[in-house]
């Protein structure tokens, strides 16, 4: 039997989706797979380098539980130089992905009854680690129209005495959509009104932006809520480094001394050798993110064209990150639902994820985080399976 905790957490659906791609690959069957979030670039040269230089130098022993110091000091320079944010070493956990990060810090701080506000549609991780915490999801629901961002008012509404977090993730996934300062300072506005309300702030995608201008983050804008901001960020996304698993957190001590309190019993320090690349990926050339944002922005562009010429498709032009979140609502009397059109895509050879999967309804999300071609492809095969 299992556990009632576990019993409250679907499989995630995007993985699920990528494995069955993978399931009718291996049949035989053309897929292209735009599941996925993950960038099809390889890892930069000098990241592989320094994994080998620390595999030679038998780096391969245990090491501190939050990570090592010179990873959280190159850390705490990437949250200086990419985010704006000043923290010490001591305030920085590495982890073992964000996701890791983030089932950390909430399992920690969470309680039975406590309520967990998410801007919908989520990352589809967000609610179920959630309910696996034993605290209700509220989920604040957004749309094209309003920039798929909640706004100081919806904020207001949704606190409760409950309410113990707030998610943020911008830029977002599914969505793609970015908190302009201003609009992250009417948030700040209303969470100074309700102290117990902490923020976890999911920054992982910011490297990935395509609007003017620095990224704004709360922990920058509302420099006085420091001791209930958790800043998330990492290598996975900017640095190609998915497999490498490696997350940093910023936040105050006591939280940073929970989090790591936690990691010594799941699973003590995040593998050696991926710190040490992860040193390399912060403290090494920046200047192949410019390349890779403007091949991004190229596909995004692409995507965004492509899709709004299908009849019953519309997409909004995502500020960041590498997903288009499609509404196919026109196309609902047809299919009856958005796992129903999923599918007939899958049919026709292409692999995306239900809205549904993410909080939202009757469309879907794609990543263009794949190579120019079989982008193309998939676009034209979307285009034909529903016209």
């Amino acid at each position: 039997m299992i556990s009632e905790a576990l019993a409250r957490v679907a499989a995630s659906r995007t993985t699920a989706m990528t494995d069955r791609a993978m399931e009718l690959r291996a049949a035989g069957h053309d897929i292209i797979s735009l599941s996925v979030g993950e960038p099809d670039f390889a890892t930069p040269p000098h990241v592989i380098a320094a994994a080998k230089a620390a595999l030679d130098a038998g780096d391969t022993k245990y090491t501190a539980v939050p990570g090592t110091q010179r990873l959280r000091e190159a850390a705490a320079l990437h949250f200086q130089r990419d985010l704006g944010i000043t923290v010490p070493p001591s305030q920085v956990i590495v982890s073992a992905g964000g996701k890791q990060a983030i089932f950390h810090a909430l399992l920690a701080t969470l309680n039975a009854g406590d309520e967990v506000l998410i801007p919908a549609p989520w990352w589809v991780s967000y609610p179920e680690i959630v309910r696996f915490a034993g605290a209700d999801v509220v989920a604040m629901p957004t749309d094209a129209a309003g920039g798929f961002r909640i706004t100081a008012a919806q904020l207001e509404a949704a606190i409760t005495p409950k309410t113990r977090w707030l998610l943020l993730n911008s830029p977002g996934n599914p969505t793609g959509a970015t908190y302009p300062a201003e609009e992250l300072r009417g948030i700040g506005e209303v969470l100074r009104r309700h102290p117990q309300v902490l923020v976890m702030s999911d920054d992982i995608y910011a490297p990935l932006r395509y609007t003017p201008g620095t990224h704004a983050t709360l922990a920058v804008e509302c420099p006085d809520l420091a001791e209930r901001v958790l800043t998330v960020s990492g290598v996975s996304k900017s640095h190609a480094m998915t497999g490498f698993r490696i997350g940093v957190s910023a936040g105050p001590l006591w939280l940073i001394s929970a989090m790591a309190r936690l990691q010594s019993h799941s699973s003590g320090n995040p593998a050696s050798i991926s710190q040490a690349a992860a040193v390399a990926a912060f403290e090494g050339p920046q200047d192949f993110l410019l390349d890779w944002r403007e091949k991004f922005r190229a596909r995004r562009d692409l995507c965004v064209a492509a899709l709004n010429a299908i009849p019953g498709l519309y997409t909004p032009v995502p500020d960041g990150a590498f997903y288009c979140m499609v509404d196919a609502g026109p196309l609902m009397a047809r299919f009856g639902d958005d796992e129903a059109l999923c599918l007939h895509l899958l049919e026709h050879g292409v692999a995306v994820v239900a809205a549904s999967a993410f909080g939202g309804s009757a469309g879907f999300r794609i990543s263009f985080a794949a190579d120019d071609a079989r982008l193309e492809e998939a676009l034209r095969r979307i285009a034909k399976a529903l016209t």
